[in-house]
């Protein structure tokens, strides 16, 4: 399969450019039927939990990929959802993805429950798996003792060869059966030199059902992920690498965030942790929200939490094309007032089930990356500051007006300004630095930091 084929299946850790090679990692599709143990077995393998689990089964629904690392080797795992060849409705195609990754992958591990046996779901997938030409390992899961080793012998039934007992809850075999995994991966190069930063990194956010999966599925131009009017359907964030506008970008769909975290339970939880983690390792970030209905304190939480991690900003406001002429001009008016203290962050409006002004997108994306990295010469900064505080000091504070006596730009990504300063300025006034700092020199769709480093008083010397 030539890179070009990857790329357009989507596999989001392959990393091509950061691995100093054309040659993807090798795959492995973790696959099974529903609550058998998937997500924990993946978890086990790539020694954090990142997929969620949950002891109720269709926790995981699209096919997630992780990297992993054993013994020196890098390779990709991909979690799917429970393939159950009896499925209907949003079952039925949570058990397509299963199948989609086993067409991708290099090695197929099929997880079955050793305390219940080979079911006739098994039997019907193992059959599909011989018919894959792929290799298959049978890891014949929650086997924590003795007498349940001697009892997964019976899966030798599925006609895929020795089953190899493990316990992905308690560790158990773990290490013989990556050493199992390793042993049918292809051979990839050793890395020889560090390669330049990989495609950028889009979190997409927003309320559950906002429309994010659909999103990304139309911008891929096919179905990547699941899409279901149930709310909830994404659990796990899901990376795809997507062509647009000439360049490639990395889009990470995440679970909606439904509650404050205080009120989440069970998978929902975990699911926003990850949501969390996920948008830590992103730039930039589309903030999905329902033009259709009003703008919701969830939905002013979601933008806040993007303020808070430093990230670049859009909001696009989805499902635009259900809202009428009339609507449109008071909406626009409402985003204004509850936006206020945001008015930086790019505004898009879109229909992500027509496609409605999505090639508005990537302009935005990219004007938010370039202000996040974008970096003030000390000299302008300076002078700039000087001019503006001619015309407008800082207020008086104890009977005495603070100086700024010198700033600079201290990082990006985001940017960050420290002035400093003889006294305290006022939290007003630093706003006000802020803004007229956006005014001169951008920043749009950046948050930027403007702190202050107050100069200790000199002890005065003995006469």
């Amino acid at each position: 399969m030539s890179t070009g084929d990857w790329i357009e299946a989507g596999l989001d850790e392959l990393e091509l450019t950061e691995h100093g090679d054309s040659t993807p990692l090798p795959v492995v599709a973790i696959v099974g039927r529903p609550n058998v143990g998937k997500s924990t077995l993946v978890n086990r393998i790539i020694g954090r939990r990142e997929a969620v689990v949950e002891d109720v089964p269709g926790v995981t629904r699209d096919r997630v990929t992780y990297d992993a690392n054993w013994r020196g080797r890098r390779f990709t795992v991909v979690d799917t959802g429970g393939w159950d060849p009896d499925a209907t409705g949003m079952n039925l195609r949570i058990a397509e993805q299963a199948q989609v990754a086993v067409e991708l992958a290099d090695v197929i591990v099929f997880v079955v429950d050793a305390t219940v046996g080979a079911t006739d779901a098994d039997e019907i997938v193992g059959s599909v798996l011989r018919q894959s030409g792929k290799p298959v390992i049978l890891a014949a899961n929650k086997v924590d003792n003795q007498q349940l080793e001697l009892e997964a012998a019976g899966l030798w039934s599925l006609g895929l060869g020795e089953p190899y007992p493990v316990s992905a809850l308690h560790g158990r075999s773990s290490g013989d059966l990556l050493d199992v995994i390793l042993d049918g991966l292809p051979e990839t190069p050793e890395v020889t030199f560090e390669a330049e930063r990989g495609p950028a990194r889009v979190a997409l956010l927003g309320k559950p059902n906002v429309g994010k999966s659909s999103l990304l599925n139309k911008l891929a131009g096919e179905e990547r992920v699941l899409v279901d009017p149930m709310a909830g359907t994404t659990r796990d964030p899901v990376d795809e690498l997507v062509e647009l506008g000439g360049r490639t970008w990395r889009f990470v769909d995440t679970a909606g965030i439904r509650r404050r975290d205080r009120e989440l339970q069970g998978a929902d939880f975990y699911a926003a942790m990850r949501t969390r983690a996920a948008l830590e390792r992103t730039e930039v970030a589309i903030v999905l929200i329902d033009a259709s209905e009003p703008l919701t304190e969830q939905d002013l939480r979601i933008i806040g939490l993007v303020i808070e991690s430093g990230r670049a900003m859009v909001v696009a406001f989805n499902k635009w094309d259900l809202v009428d002429e009339d609507r449109r001009y008071y909406l626009e008016k409402e985003i204004d007032r509850q936006l206020v203290r945001t008015p930086w962050a790019l505004r898009v409006n879109i229909s992500a089930k027509t496609g409605r002004h999505l090639d508005r997108l990537v302009p935005a994306l990219e004007k938010a990356l370039d202000s996040w990295s974008t970096r003030v010469p000390t000299a302008r900064l300076n002078a700039f500051l000087t001019e503006l505080v001619q015309q407008t000091p800082p207020p008086v504070r104890g009977g005495k007006q603070p100086k700024i006596l010198f700033a600079t730009q201290a990082s990006v990504e985001p940017p960050k300004f420290v002035l400093f300063t003889s006294g305290w300025l006022e939290e007003t006034y630093r706003r006000f630095i802020e803004r007229r700092i956006r005014e001169e020199f951008g920043f749009a769709g950046s948050p930027i930091d403007v702190t202050m480093k107050i100069r200790e008083k000199r002890p005065k010397k003995d006469k």
